[in-house]
């Protein structure tokens, strides 16, 4: 008699809940834990005896997935191989080769380079260093918690970007057959229990620093050659976001018109950005383009290549103002506008590139009213330069 295959449908196996085993077929089994956590398993019989072998856990890995696994053991049984010697032949997968094979299977859904960039750098050693190295099979909870403890209360949103893009390597690596289980890194039902809860840590906020401060912290800038500190005091004065201070290159320079214009790939919106150059803006471009020496306007130490990510923090680190972030100066700027001047909201957001009012209001309102920015990045620059007391100013 024939044998009976795929016997379950994917809605089968999502909704057994009953502990116990079922049959697909071809020596392929849906195991239902006493918990109700679902595995797969391949069983065999070699010399007389059952044998018996984890093919990961569901739903990371799907009934599709779990019948492909079984045609290969269903082969190497065939050939007189072991399963499960085969599988502890093969060199162990670490996580810095699963993390890699997983940021390039992911690279045509990146947004930009700096969406990549992103990942990669926190997949990478800045922050998981301690997990690269380590065997993806053997990662467990107390290696995630390692990485996640010491930046989980004072990074609280880069630490949870970490999580989850552990968490995804983790599954990625189910998918492949290079580990089995529950994910260690996952939130609900888990890490939940020994990491502090989202919504008691500052969500989404960086630290910024007091804008009554930034004039002295300008001061000491000047006094750094660094080529980061030339491209925080720009991003300062200019209230940008890291990523387009980093991957400003010359061709969106204009020193004539004094205008800086950032393309839309390049931006958070996704819409294309002008920021209004002010004298010691241009001052700053004038000098670096003197001693240009890349197609990037602050270039980093490699070839053809721009500022670290970790530049800036690694200078406010050393200048010892490193409970503050450089994307923190942004609300520095947008809080002495709305306490120092009578500038109108709405010119200090569009300052930031932030979206404003609804389709309908954005559609009217086609003008990036650039010379009325420039007034106020220049107040902005005159404030950031000595002016300590309050600024009145009007909006011109």
């Amino acid at each position: 008699m024939a044998r009976t295959s795929k016997r379950l449908s994917a809605v089968d196996v999502k909704a057994k809940t009953k502990p116990g085993r079922y049959a697909d077929g071809d020596g392929l089994y849906l195991n239902i834990a006493a918990g109700q956590s679902k595995s797969w398993v391949f069983l065999w019989m070699k010399d007389g005896k059952r044998r018996e072998m984890g093919l990961g856990s569901y739903p990371t890995v799907t009934l599709g997935t779990a019948r492909q696994r079984v045609e290969e053991c269903r082969r190497q049984v065939s050939e007189g191989l072991d399963p499960i010697a085969e599988r502890k032949k093969a060199a162990p997968v670490t996580f810095g080769d699963a993390a890699d094979k997983f940021l390039a299977s992911m690279s045509s859904s990146f947004r930009n380079a700096k969406h990549r960039d992103q990942w990669k750098m926190t997949l990478g050693d800045a922050y998981c260093a301690a997990l690269r190295k380590r065997p993806i099979s053997a990662i467990d909870t107390e290696d995630v918690l390692k990485v996640l403890a010491p930046v989980w209360q004072t990074k609280a949103e880069t630490a949870s970007r970490i999580r989850g893009r552990i968490e995804r390597v983790l599954d990625f690596a189910a998918v492949k057959g290079w580990r089995a289980g529950e994910n260690p890194a996952r939130w609900r039902g888990h890490l939940k229990n020994a990491l502090p809860a989202r919504q008691k840590l500052a969500r989404g906020h960086h630290a910024a620093m007091p804008y009554a401060e930034v004039p002295a912290f300008i001061a000491r800038l000047q006094g750094a050659e660094a080529m980061a500190a030339r491209g925080l005091e720009f991003l300062i004065l200019n209230a940008a976001r890291s990523g387009e201070v980093m991957g400003a290159k010359w061709p969106e320079i204009d020193l004539d018109a004094a205008v800086w214009t950032v393309p839309a790939e390049r931006m958070k919106a996704g819409k294309e950005h002008r920021v209004p150059l002010t004298p010691r803006s241009a001052e700053i471009l004038k000098a670096l383009k003197e001693a240009r020496v890349s197609d990037y306007v602050f270039p980093g130490e490699k070839k053809d290549a721009p500022l670290s990510t970790m530049a800036f923090p690694m200078l406010m680190r050393r200048m010892k103002v490193d409970q503050y972030t450089a994307h923190g100066f942004r609300s520095a700027f947008r809080d002495w506008a709305g306490d120092e001047t009578s500038f109108p909201r709405e010119l200090a957001e569009a300052a930031l590139a932030h979206r404003v009012g609804d389709e309908t209001e954005r559609a009217y309102r086609r003008s990036d009213a650039l010379a009325r920015r420039r007034k106020l990045m220049v107040a902005w620059s005159d404030y950031c330069f000595g002016s300590k007391k309050p600024l009145r100013l009007v909006a011109g």
